[in-house]
């Protein structure tokens, strides 16, 4: 049975030119960075040539950049090196964010710090009146995503990012599901702080980097050597790092191409989910601007009943389809998400919507192919 994977929010295949830019870094020059001699120097060049081509892409200075080992710690990371160099007690966020935030903003709570959550309009975007309205001479850190890892939704970050720097308030943004995919400036966009992660957009796991704003109050999250010029310890991981790279490459190279392609399987996927299930599917996010290649949509029965997702999905995964509900699974037990209860939808409806990704390797026969497996396994599950 073919496999179609529509799973590409949650990883990517690596793409093969970038294993071939890796395999020597991992059998040959396999020199640690920080040493002095040749084979240190010659890793330590690759890391910084590609810390520049990395930087170029974001329009940043190399300097600037902070190699981590994905999204999570780079998240953390501004997140914590902020607060140690603020006397503010203050972060703003929004319940929609990725648990790479908001458990560390939970962290931040038991730490005294008090954490405000910005309100969402209709289609989960924080909005810049909504924050205007919690800023205050106590934010120390704003952090919001670019586009939301389960719905898709794009907040208006440079509208956002203007508030707080006419305050003084840095702002960290996770672009981990826009990079690669939609051009991301730090100028543009006004961030002081970005995240991203290398297996996002066809790179390896383990593989990400911080930017940080040169002047931007900041400390070092993780402690060890002096890598990364005091602002990281740890061996650096230069196969990744220079995976990492390439890939961000090759994601520019191609993105209107891939992105074409995508948003007109979105097209696709969308009015044929709408043919096929009538008012049996609704659709959830910014479906008219959210970035394309994520699509969210709750199922139910004839009666209006929300599905069984863990159902759903279990249904999928035998007809070969490979989704999400863009929530946790613990014990087997599928929990609601924490973004569609953001959203209003109570527990049941929010277990009974599906997240379906989309890379540049997907086909629309395989977008045709899921659009009968859903509508036969909502058929066989509904009510009469």
């Amino acid at each position: 049975m073919q496999t179609v994977y529509l799973d590409n929010a949650a990883t990517t295949p690596i793409d093969p030119g970038v294993v071939e830019t890796m395999i020597p870094f991992l059998n040959q020059d396999y020199g640690n960075a920080s040493s002095i001699h040749h084979m240190g120097r010659r890793t330590s060049v690759a890391v910084e040539t590609w810390r520049s081509k990395i930087a170029s892409h974001i329009g940043a200075q190399a300097s600037e950049i902070v190699f981590t080992s994905g999204g999570t710690e780079s998240n953390n990371a501004a997140i914590f090196g902020v607060l140690e160099n603020s006397n503010r007690k203050q972060i703003i966020t929004a319940r929609t964010e990725h648990n790479a935030v908001l458990y560390p903003v939970e962290q931040a709570k038991k730490m005294g710090y008090d954490i405000i959550y910005a309100d969402l309009d209709e289609k989960g975007r924080v909005m810049p009146g909504a924050l205007e309205e919690i800023l205050s001479e106590e934010t120390a850190l704003v952090s919001l995503m670019h586009v939301n890892n389960e719905t898709g939704t794009i907040h208006p970050i440079p509208e956002l990012t203007k508030l707080c720097r006419e305050r003084g308030i840095p702002f960290h943004c996770d672009t981990v599901q826009s990079i690669g995919k939609m051009p991301v400036s730090v100028d543009d966009l006004g961030l002081d702080f970005l995240s991203m992660s290398a297996h996002k957009f066809k790179g390896p796991k383990g593989a990400g980097a911080l930017y940080v704003r040169a002047g931007t109050p900041w400390s070092a999250w993780m402690h060890g050597g002096t890598q990364e010029r005091g602002r990281r310890g740890g061996t650096l991981n230069v196969a990744g790092i220079v995976g990492l790279g390439k890939a961000l490459d090759l994601a520019h190279e191609a993105m209107d191409e891939n992105m074409a392609h995508i948003t007109a399987l979105r097209v696709q996927f969308i009015k044929g989910l709408k043919q096929a299930l009538g008012d049996r599917v609704r659709f959830n996010g910014d479906v008219e601007n959210g970035l394309a290649h994520i699509l969210s949509v709750t199922v139910t029965d004839d009666r209006n009943q929300p599905l069984d997702g863990e159902m759903l999905l279990l249904n999928l995964d035998i007809e070969g389809i490979c989704c999400s509900n863009g929530s946790a699974c613990t014990s087997g037990t599928i929990k609601p998400s924490h973004v569609m209860l953001a959203l209003g939808y109570d527990e049941e409806m929010a277990k009974s919507t599906l997240r379906f990704s989309m890379g540049k390797a997907n086909t629309s026969e395989e977008i045709d192919k899921t659009i009968r497996a859903l509508h036969d396994v909502v058929n066989r599950h509904s009510s009469s």
